[in-house]
């Protein structure tokens, strides 16, 4: 058991377990969400003991305070932590304490008024039409090997052609061979949804498939190591920074960024934004929304280059 937890009462440690069950159960939260809430909420109950200098039991934590929230925040805010760090602690304690509420029949306003500090959420960084096509271009040139530079060429075109993540990319098997129009795809918090497939991703996937010395049965595996092994991430993103280097592209220019672009460009050509969504499979609009500001910064610097005002000044 952690230090933390001997800090916490067993009626809070239970409730702190049924309601990550809850939230594994009903509302689908991947294993690594479940973990950064129970230690947010840990650190939560852990600092009300300390704070109070006795125990929090379920009562007690239905007591909790305004002035206790002001004190959480001044705590995490003598840690260093960022705007970000702190709202997504915040996030979780909240979330904790609705459903504690509901079963407990108390009123949580104390907590859900808290307040995080404000931080401006980092717009991805896609890459220009141009710029997407030459990383295309120059990423069969890394290896050697036939079958490897069609393989990795094979992922990069589901990264930008079908805005897969590269996990997703490399959670394909065997038994989603030969790809056919369209891709189910399992993302986030187990999240499924139905990718559309380019011809030219088909393709793509093919010559690998042809290339490829390695068997590939329907429950291992779709890329492979040299060795037959899954492919792992990091050879992608080494390969990426390799053509990012040689194209003087930003250090952004990531497979995830690929991924980006594919979405942007979609948005660019007129997109509709919920049907972007259901591709990219976020959970939120929200999320999605933010590459309306991408493309509206685009639109903006087009207007101030091409603006007859623009050019008078």
């Amino acid at each position: 058991m952690s230090a933390d937890l001997i800090t916490i009462s067993p009626a809070a440690q239970m409730a702190l377990a049924d309601w990550l069950e809850h939230a594994k159960a009903l509302k689908n939260r991947a294993d690594a969400t479940i973990e950064a809430y129970r230690s947010d909420v840990t650190e939560f109950i852990s600092f009300l003991t300390s704070h109070h200098a006795e125990p929090q039991g379920l009562t007690p934590l239905a007591r909790v305070s305004t002035r206790d929230m002001r004190s959480f925040l001044a705590h995490l805010r003598g840690r260093d932590l960022s705007s970000r760090s702190m709202a997504r602690k915040l996030s979780a304690v909240k979330s904790f304490y609705r459903w504690l509420a509901d079963r407990e029949g108390f009123e949580p306003t104390a907590v859900l008024a808290a307040r995080a500090p404000k931080f401006q959420k980092k717009l991805p960084r896609p890459l220009s039409q141009d710029a997407a096509k030459s990383m295309l271009d120059h990423v069969e040139l890394q290896a050697s090997e036939p079958w490897v530079a069609a393989r990795d060429m094979a992922v990069m075109v589901l990264l930008y052609g079908c805005g897969l993540r590269i996990s997703e990319a490399l959670g394909l098997m065997g038994r989603d061979l030969p790809l056919r129009d369209a891709l189910r795809i399992t993302g986030k918090g187990g999240k499924e949804r139905v990718v559309p497939v380019l011809p030219a991703a088909r393709k793509a996937v093919s010559d690998y498939v042809d290339l490829c010395p390695f068997d590939l049965p329907s429950d291992q595996a779709l890329f492979r190591g040299v060795r037959g092994g899954a492919l792992g991430p990091r050879h992608i993103q080494k390969v990426t920074e390799s053509v990012r280097m040689q194209l003087g592209l930003p250090a952004t220019a990531t497979p995830h960024a690929m991924r980006h672009s594919f979405a942007t460009h979609l948005l660019e050509a007129g997109g509709d934004l919920r049907a972007i969504q259901e591709l990219l499979g976020h959970a939120s609009l929200s999320t999605t929304q933010a590459y309306t500001a991408v493309d509206q910064a685009h639109l903006m610097r087009v207007y101030d280059a091409a603006h007859p005002k623009a050019r008078d000044t």
